[in-house]
């Protein structure tokens, strides 16, 4: 039978199942960001021996004796030559690089340089502390019969401690040997036993230290002992603080 056009059927109506809407495989697939590359600051430029040292005092932040990390950056340096120029490099990175490394280094060099690369640190940092203190100074005086004489000059930070040069008096009066003593009693009974120890004013045995070294600087190929290179900021600092 052929209803009207005004007719609505009853018939009921099967309702289609739901189901999701295709997608394609390729709108299914994550999306991928841009790889974004992160650049760390690397603060002002070092050439290869700045970039050396500044490597060799990376373990500045866990020494606490001020001893010890004079003598860290002391031998960094010891087989370069540290002029103006090369301190100005490293003060300028460690200033534009903050980091708790470049802090102490910046602590130690405003403390254990001396003339302007010492200003330049102190002027970004407070020195390190405490503050170094000279105390006695004896020699041993064997340049008559052997050649050379001894000296042993007496520090302090908390602890104290003492530093021995021996100056070979038959090359010049050039430091031979320096080295770092933590005991000083036990250095001078060492050396009661080369000869007689004298005492000498502090004033008087850093001028001859000053002039050893002076000597040593005019003729930087001489033979001398490694720990003479790797004490030589300790001495300049003692030779300063000397003479006020």
């Amino acid at each position: 039978m052929i209803l009207p056009g005004d007719v609505v059927s009853l018939r009921p109506v099967r309702r289609a199942a739901c189901q999701p809407r295709a997608v394609s495989r390729q709108k299914l697939r994550p999306t991928r960001r841009p790889i974004v590359v992160v650049r760390r600051p690397q603060g002002s430029p070092l050439n290869p021996a700045q970039r050396a040292v500044v490597d060799r005092c990376r373990g500045l932040p866990q020494l606490t004796d001020p001893l010890a990390a004079e003598l860290t950056v002391s031998t960094a340096v010891a087989d370069v030559v540290a002029d103006e120029e090369f301190w100005a490099g490293i003060v300028t990175h460690a200033v534009s690089l903050p980091s708790r490394r470049n802090h102490r280094l910046l602590q130690v060099l405003a403390a254990l340089l001396t003339g302007r690369p010492r200003e330049w640190a102190a002027d970004a940092v407070s020195p390190e502390q405490p503050p170094l203190t000279a105390g006695c100074a004896w020699v041993c005086d064997r340049s008559v019969d052997a050649g050379y004489l001894v000296l042993l000059c007496e520090y302090r930070f908390v602890d104290e401690h003492g530093m021995v040069f021996m100056i070979d008096e038959l090359s010049g009066g050039v430091v031979r040997k320096a080295f770092v003593a933590r005991d000083v009693a036990l250095a001078r009974a060492r050396l009661a036993g080369y000869g007689p120890l004298s005492a000498i004013g502090a004033e008087a045995a850093h001028w001859l230290l000053a002039k050893s070294y002076e000597r040593l600087d005019r003729n930087p190929d001489a033979r001398v002992d490694a720990d003479v290179r790797r004490t030589r900021l300790l001495a300049n600092r003692r030779i300063s603080l000397a003479f006020g």
